[in-house]
C-alpha cells in the first residue's frame, strides 16, 4: 500500500485527506499546512498526523498530493519531485505554462510519475459517455456557479473553464486553428464570466462558457457528432445519448421518425449507457496510486494538464480582441 501525503488542508485539501483516509489502497501519512492554527485545530479534530514541515512529510510518503492554492503549486511540487517521490497536483497544474513545464522536466529527470487533479476525467457521466463520443464536429459546455469567494484570486477560465478544456482536449485529437473570447469581471478583480470559441484544424468546433456569479449551478456538456447528440451533466452525474438510423420500412406507431426535405427517413432512438456511480476524487486518487504500483501512465498526464493550461491562456490572452 503505498503511503499519501497532503500539502495544503483548505476546503478541498480536507475533502482529500478524509478519502485518503478512508482508502484502501492508500495509507494516509498526514498533512502539512502554512496555517499552524488550523492545522492544529484540523489534526486534534480528524487525527491525522500534523507534520512540522513540509520536508518532514514528503520524507514519510511515496505520493505527495499538492492541494495548495495555484501560486503554490510548483514550489512543492518541485520540493516533491527533487526528494523523488510521485506527485499529484491539483488541477490547474501550475501558475504558468513555464512552471509546468519545469514540472514536467523535473519529473523526467528524477523518474518519478504525475497526474493532475482534472477531476471531471473520473466523473461517472463523462467516464459512460466517453466510448460514445467520436469525432464531434459541434461541442457547448457551460459550467456555471453561484458566487463563492474561494478562487476568485484568478480568472474564472483558470477557476472553473479549465475542466472543460481538459475533457474537451481529451477527445478532439486536433490541433487547435483560432481561438475567440471574451469575459467580463463584474464583482472580482479578474474575470468572472468568460466565453470562449474554440475552433480545431479538424473542423470541431467548441463553444465554452463559464461563471462564478451565476444563480444556480450547472455543468453540462453536449457533443454533436454525425447521427447522434450526447449530453453530460457533471453535477447529476448522468448522461443521455440520442441517435439516429436508418427507419424501417414499417415503423411502430411508438417509433420516432423524422423526414428531410431529401425524403431521406431516420428514426430516432436512446442509446443511454449504464452510470457506475463513484466517487470522483476517490478515484483519480486511487487511480495514481494504480499507475504508481503497475508503471502505467496516468489518466491526466502532467503533459495533458499542461496543454490545457496553455489554452487557458490563450483563451485569457484574446479576452475582448
Amino acid at each position: 500500500m503505498l503511503k499519501i501525503g497532503v500539502i495544503g488542508a483548505g476546503h478541498l485539501g480536507k475533502i482529500h485527506l478524509k478519502l485518503a483516509a478512508q482508502s484502501e489502497k492508500l495509507e494516509l501519512v498526514g498533512f502539512f499546512d502554512s496555517d499552524t492554527e488550523n492545522s492544529k485545530k484540523l489534526a486534534d479534530e480528524c487525527g491525522y498526523k500534523l507534520f512540522p514541515s513540509a520536508e518532514e512529510l514528503i520524507e514519510q510518503c511515496d505520493i505527495v498530493d499538492v492541494v495548495t492554492p495555484t501560486f503554490a503549486h510548483f514550489e512543492y511540487a518541485k520540493m516533491a519531485i527533487k526528494a523523488s517521490k510521485h506527485i499529484f497536483i491539483e488541477k490547474p497544474i501550475a501558475n504558468s505554462i513555464e512552471e509546468a513545464y519545469e514540472i514536467i522536466r523535473l519529473a523526467k529527470e528524477y523518474n518519478v510519475k504525475g497526474q493532475v487533479g482534472h477531476v471531471e476525467r473520473f466523473n461517472p457521466a463523462f467516464k459512460a459517455a466517453h466510448d460514445r463520443i467520436h469525432n464531434p464536429m459541434f461541442i457547448e459546455t457551460h459550467r456555471l456557479a453561484e458566487f463563492n469567494p474561494r478562487g476568485t484570486d484568478v480568472p474564472v477560465v483558470l477557476d472553473l473553464m479549465i475542466h472543460d478544456l481538459d475533457a474537451i482536449l481529451s477527445i478532439v485529437k486536433s490541433e487547435i486553428k483560432e481561438i475567440h473570447s471574451s469575459a467580463v469581471a463584474v464583482i472580482s478583480e479578474s474575470p468572472d464570466i468568460a466565453n470562449a470559441r474554440i475552433e480545431f484544424e479538424n473542423g470541431c468546433v467548441a463553444n465554452v462558457t463559464s461563471s462564478r456569479i451565476s444563480m444556480k449551478n450547472m455543468r453540462k456538456s453536449r457533443f454533436f457528432q454525425k447521427d447522434s447528440y450526447i449530453s453530460v451533466d457533471y453535477l447529476e452525474k448522468s448522461c443521455e445519448v440520442i441517435k439516429m438510423k436508418d427507419a424501417p420500412e414499417n415503423p411502430g406507431d411508438w417509433d420516432m421518425i423524422l423526414q428531410n426535405a431529401e425524403g431521406v427517413r431516420k428514426q430516432i432512438y436512446f442509446d443511454n449507457p449504464e452510470i457506475i456511480q463513484n466517487n470522483a476524487i476517490l478515484e483519480e486518487l486511487e487511480s495514481f496510486a494504480a499507475a504508481v504500483e503497475n508503471n502505467t501512465e496516468p489518466l491526466v498526464t502532467l503533459q495533458q494538464a499542461t496543454k490545457a493550461l496553455e489554452v487557458a491562456y490563450m483563451i485569457i490572452e484574446k479576452f475582448n480582441k
